[in-house]
């Protein structure tokens, strides 16, 4: 068996990365995509790592799933098509690596400045800071770690025993009512929270739980 990566071992990117989370005088939620960001990281991260040729020739063997998109509107399935057309057989350190590197990389063109602000002035004031995303978490996780987010959220992958991605999702895509059950999850049943920010209709369950809901507020596009 390939030797297991700490996230494999249970230290996953959807559990705390900094402090006590219970102990947080207030509890705030950051959408990923669009919110935090001004364009979807993971379609950006699985053309950066295919390259050019490789990512045409993917998304036109995805044709058939982009077409039972436009009927089902099922954005599970339609990201776990790209999963196993890009990322099938791809082991877990190698996907860590690879996130890593891209995080590296693309994090200054991708983060909204005033999204930043507010991330930071809510820290400023000793929040617990959330980040509740549909992306997969193992390629959110090293931006997660770099803000120094208390608790990454988001679609999680499958992995077989030799830790290689099976090409599909381990559980739903995280959005729309799937954020407030892995909040819960988290949280208790009664989660509440402080203010939640997101930008599109998959975000609306999560806002819903926040006493402050910003909603596509963020308008800030990198320097």
């Amino acid at each position: 068996m390939a030797k297991r990566s700490l996230m494999a071992k249970g230290l996953t990117a959807s559990m705390p990365m900094t402090g006590d989370l219970m102990d947080a005088p207030a509890l705030v939620a950051f959408d990923f995509d669009g919110t935090l960001t001004v364009r979807d990281s993971f379609n950006a991260f699985l053309k950066w790592r295919a390259g050019p040729r490789r990512w045409t020739t993917g998304v036109i063997r995805l044709t058939p799933a982009l077409v039972a998109y436009v009927f089902n509107r099922n954005r599970g399935k339609l990201k776990a098509a790209a999963v196993r057309e890009f990322l099938k057989g791809v082991s877990q350190a190698k996907l860590e690596a690879d996130a890593r590197a891209f995080a590296e990389l693309y994090a200054p063109s991708l983060f909204r400045p005033d999204a930043l602000a507010v991330w930071r002035r809510w820290r400023a004031k000793g929040a617990k800071l959330v980040i509740v995303t549909a992306s997969p978490d193992i390629t959110v996780a090293p931006f997660a770690r770099g803000l120094g987010a208390d608790l990454l959220i988001g679609t999680r992958l499958a992995f077989d025993a030799n830790d290689r991605a099976l090409g599909a999702l381990a559980g739903p895509n995280c959005r729309a009512k799937e954020k407030v059950v892995r909040l819960k999850e988290a949280f208790g049943e009664d989660v509440r929270l402080t203010a939640a920010y997101g930008d599109t209709s998959g975000d609306t369950e999560m806002l819903a739980i926040a006493d402050e809901r910003g909603y596509r507020v963020f308008r800030g596009k990198p320097a």
